[in-house]
């Protein structure tokens, strides 16, 4: 018995230890950890660079850079993201920024209020100040940069899940009790909630950390909308108090200003008439004026404003190299000030086509910068576009519908000299491009552009030619030639073909009940007004289809 006693008392101590062993084991598997994350790690930054966080989204692709005690964020990114009128002139090192009445510019020795640059200008991009983004940016912008691991949370304004904590507990990096330590949080403070699983919620803490806590820590949550305490950016803009009917007179010399009268005669409903003054002749700025006092004053004795037509049609300018200076924009639009003051001209119409891609952040720029002395002055501001499609994106539509006064769709050439045969203005090729510039523009600034013309196409063996012609003159034609003409529902237009010496021609026709059809479109549509290229192609029926009456 006696022997036996040391075998037991070494059972003793190995069950002892075996049961100290399984219950540390136990212990430590159910017992949370307090491990503190690695969190530059976690964030993934090293020093000199700052985590983004992008509506409590981490982007991974890109972080800020730290420098002079502040985050500087890349603009390519604050264009894209946050804010497209921070515009950046690179031909001029100048960041330029434009309100409704003034411009802001700023480089890389502009200093903010502590002392440190506005903005960095790297290889890679030019970096702008957190705060210089904020000053002008609708949007909450949160910044923990000043400990070791640092990040910015950018967030839009909203409705958000807000939770306030029962009892002290601990965020961590994923769910679950061994994962490491983000934050402590204590009993009474909130968090923001992302996400809600099974027994662990995604949620944002003051201190600015995004991890996992369990939710039975929740005392209670709710949801609250956060909104901005900053007076909303107004562009005014000056408007007629009617409908608009305007109607585009092709101006190319001095003798054809006498011809005002002529155009004039026969029409219906006019209020506004654009003639085609002002040319921009190089990359310099500079721009023929035929701008004449007699022809203003004649047109505002028959009640009719005038809106000045600038086009960017001459070979000699590439707009994408002309509208990338600060300084010649600046020089272009106190000329064209100039002359419209000068001449006691109502408004400018800008008729800037075949842009290269490029050149679109220029040319919005330049609408910006052109509205401020217009909106000062009382000069009415519109602009032409083509129908809007996937290729044509970059002229910007919706900030067309914020800074100027009217978005003029010209609703025709659907086909064109050089293209496929068929029609110029088909009614669903109008409708769509309507419905669509109505999904970026105010319908009270949208004025629907109509063409007097059509075209008479040829075929000859496999080559084909069109030719415009006016209303008129395509029911001359019709009516020499003997051409039957069918109704083509879908298309709201009359289509005729015939045999000529020359080869196979056909026609879809524009006049007054295709026009009528446009019109209703219009009318439904509550658009601000018709727009008609050009006068003197036309018949006396095309007015009465157009009337808003």
């Amino acid at each position: 018995m006696k022997k036996a006693i040391p075998v037991i008392i070494a059972l003793s101590l190995i069950l002892t230890i075996v049961l100290g062993v399984v219950g540390y084991q136990m212990i430590q598997k159910y017992m949370p950890t307090k491990e503190p994350a690695d969190l530059m790690e976690v964030y993934g930054v090293d020093n000199g660079e700052t985590a983004v966080f992008y509506g409590y989204e981490r982007l991974e692709e890109m972080q800020g850079i730290y420098e002079n005690g502040q985050t500087y964020l890349p603009l390519t990114w604050i264009n894209e993201n946050l804010n497209k009128r921070f515009y950046w002139d690179s031909t001029e090192d100048l960041l330029v920024y434009t309100l409704p009445d003034q411009i802001v510019y700023a480089d890389a020795q502009t200093k903010g209020s502590n002392g440190s640059p506005l903005l960095l200008v790297k290889e890679d991009d030019v970096y702008l100040t957190l705060g210089l983004i904020a000053n002008y940016t609708d949007i909450e912008i949160l910044a923990f940069d000043s400990d070791e691991a640092k990040r910015i949370f950018i967030t839009p304004w909203g409705d958000r899940e807000i939770a306030t904590l029962a009892k002290d507990g601990y965020v961590r990096e994923k769910g679950g009790i061994k994962s490491p330590v983000l934050t402590k949080v204590t009993k009474g403070s909130e968090v923001a909630v992302l996400e809600t699983m099974e027994t662990w919620s995604k949620v944002v803490t003051a201190d600015g950390h995004v991890g996992y806590i369990e939710h039975k820590r929740f005392e209670s949550q709710r949801t609250e909308s956060f909104s901005s305490s900053r007076e909303p950016v107004v562009y005014e803009s000056t408007q007629l108090d009617e409908k608009i009917v305007l109607g585009w007179h092709q101006v190319t010399n001095q003798t054809a200003n006498g011809y005002l009268e002529d155009v004039l005669e026969g029409t219906k409903g006019i209020n506004v008439i654009s003639p085609t003054w002002f040319s921009l002749i190089d990359n310099q700025g500079n721009f023929t004026s035929l701008a004449n006092q007699e022809y203003v004053d004649k047109a505002h004795e028959k009640g009719l404003q005038v809106w000045a037509l600038l086009d960017n049609f001459s070979s000699d300018v590439q707009t994408e190299v002309l509208l990338a200076s600060t300084t010649i924009r600046r020089n272009l639009i106190n000329n064209l000030i100039a002359e419209v003051e000068a001449y006691g001209i109502d408004g400018l119409n800008m008729d800037f086509e075949s842009l290269k891609p490029e050149a679109g952040v220029h040319y919005i720029q330049f609408l910006r910068e052109l509205s401020i002395p217009c909106r000062e002055k009382g000069i009415i501001l519109s602009v032409d576009n083509y129908v809007p499609t996937s290729y044509n994106t970059f002229y910007d539509r919706e900030e067309q519908g914020i800074v100027v006064d009217y978005v003029i769709v010209m609703g025709y050439d659907e086909h064109y000299a050089g293209g496929e045969a068929g029609s110029v203005a088909s009614l669903g090729f109008v409708q769509s491009g309507i419905e669509d510039t109505l999904a970026l523009v105010p319908r009270e600034k949208v004025i629907n552009g109509v063409p007097f013309y059509t075209r008479i196409w040829t075929e000859t063996g496999t080559e084909l030619k069109s030719e415009a012609y006016g209303i008129e003159a395509a029911k001359a034609w019709v009516e020499k030639n003997h051409v039957e003409l069918y109704w083509q529902q879908e298309l709201g237009q009359y289509y005729g073909e015939v045999n000529e010496p020359s080869g196979l021609s056909y026609v879809w026709m524009e006049e007054e009940n295709s026009l009528k059809l446009k019109m209703d479109l219009i009318k439904t549509f509550d658009l601000a007004g018709v727009a008609c290229w050009k006068l003197g192609l036309e018949d006396a029926e095309a007015w009465d289809a157009i009337s808003w009456e």
